[in-house]
């Protein structure tokens, strides 16, 4: 049983939200803060160096893909 299968039998706070793999950020930050009011979200570039320390009061969206072609001007 995973972490989240375990939540949801044990009536405990959502920890994780594989369902918002490829949603995109406005749209896992809207679901995040609607079903945990209580966390600090922050979005962060895959590859970037953050501090390794645990905190239950912050969830992270880590995202990685080009939107838009790169253009000058």
């Amino acid at each position: 049983m995973s972490s989240s299968d375990q939540s949801k039998t044990c009536n405990a706070p959502k920890t994780e939200w594989p369902e918002l793999v490829g949603r995109t950020i406005k749209e896992a930050k809207e679901t995040i803060k609607k079903e945990r009011p209580d966390l600090k979200i922050e979005v962060v570039t895959v590859g970037t160096s953050v501090p390794e320390d645990f905190n239950l009061k912050r969830v992270r969206i880590w995202v990685d893909t080009v939107a838009k072609i790169p253009t000058i001007g």
